[in-house]
């Protein structure tokens, strides 16, 4: 390890851990090993997964169904 990245561990090892974790994804990230900063739950994986091939087949709401929502909720 050069000493940059020595001295940029150290001072890291100083900062909250919810920045030593944003730094840590940085460097996996630029090393190609990025992580996921969310793990999904398998519940939450598939309503993903179920979405995204919604989207892949163009099965969006219509205007009609985007109107109604937003005047249920006064949007």
């Amino acid at each position: 390890m050069t000493d940059l990245l020595e001295q940029a561990v150290a001072i890291a090892r100083s900062l909250p851990a919810d920045v030593q974790d944003d730094i840590a994804r940085m460097v996996l990230s630029y090393t190609g090993n990025a992580q996921p900063v969310i793990q999904l739950t398998p519940d939450e994986q598939a309503d993903l997964e179920a979405s995204e091939d919604e989207v892949a087949r163009g099965a969006f709401a219509s205007e009609a169904q985007m109107r109604a929502i937003w005047g249920k909720h006064d949007l």
